[in-house]
């Protein structure tokens, strides 16, 4: 990878950190040679700031931050915020009404808070089986009220994103209600990074539209730009930039809107795919 390419977008779960949340030593050294070789590295995450690990954080070479699936692009050493795709309040509210009719759990990100009705978290475990390390992270990033849509319509504010959580055995109620979100609210994108979430943002974010606007924001033409992903959610991202490279554990439609595929996150695909192409363009 030689001066052509500028920016390095990863996302987070699924791709850079392994099942277990854990991140390879490999793939801190990788980001950190891209970076010496002036290339910008930015991780591209659903998740919000709080929930960044913080050996991430702790590298100096790490500035901008995509948040919340594109909702936000975060500039850390200026402390301030370059883009926000909020859903709107009204519209949200339109929603969880929609989800009350399903037999989910559900939740929120607002201004860099993760919100959920305490009976809902509460009553988590259930849907995490197959995400245990998903659950923990529910733990400790979403603040419990006593009603989720209540405490909404008092803070009178857009959501970052709407977060839905299915039990492991409602597999083909959650892919119906995938298509049936972006059916019956026309301006809501419905994807997903784990085995058991639906995530939901407005239309106007998404990680890609967040990889170009920083493009634009930094001066770097796009096509200069690399993105790595497995979910849905990265799927835009993946298309935008100049070289999409999907993991091997990512689904076959993410592959598909790939240029390449890499190993998977468990074996260090993001690095190894930093790696060879800094050899091949030494």
């Amino acid at each position: 990878m030689n001066t052509y390419y500028k920016i390095i977008a990863f996302d987070l779960d699924g791709t850079f950190l392994r099942d277990d949340k854990s991140i390879p030593e490999e793939n801190l050294l990788a980001l950190e040679a891209a970076a010496a070789r002036g290339i910008e590295p930015v991780p591209a995450t659903g998740r919000i700031f709080r929930g960044i690990p913080p050996q991430l954080k702790e590298l100096n070479c790490i500035r901008y931050y995509i948040l919340s699936n594109g909702a936000a692009v975060y500039d850390s050493r200026g402390d301030r915020t370059l883009y926000r795709g909020d859903v709107p309040l009204d519209l949200a509210l339109r929603c969880y009404e929609y989800l009350d009719t399903l037999p989910v759990i559900y939740d929120c990100y607002q201004n860099e808070q993760g919100w959920i009705t305490r009976s809902m978290l509460e009553a988590a475990p259930p849907y995490f089986a197959l995400e245990p390390e998903v659950l923990k992270m529910l733990y400790g990033l979403r603040k419990p009220v006593e009603d989720l849509k209540q405490t909404l319509r008092q803070r009178g504010e857009g959501l970052q994103k709407l977060q839905v959580f299915f039990k492991p055995e409602d597999e083909a109620l959650r892919q119906a209600a995938i298509r049936e979100i972006p059916r019956r609210f026309p301006e809501l994108a419905a994807t997903t990074s784990v085995k058991n979430n639906i995530e939901i943002n407005s239309i106007s974010a998404g990680k890609g539209k967040a990889l170009r606007g920083l493009c634009a924001a930094l001066g770097i033409d796009p096509a200069r730009s690399v993105a790595f992903g497995d979910g849905s959610n990265d799927s835009e991202m993946l298309r935008m930039a100049g070289l999409g490279i999907a993991m091997a554990n990512a689904s076959d439609a993410v592959k598909r809107e790939a240029d390449l595929v890499t190993e998977s996150n468990e074996a260090c695909g993001v690095a190894k795919s930093i790696w060879r192409l800094l050899e091949e363009n030494a």
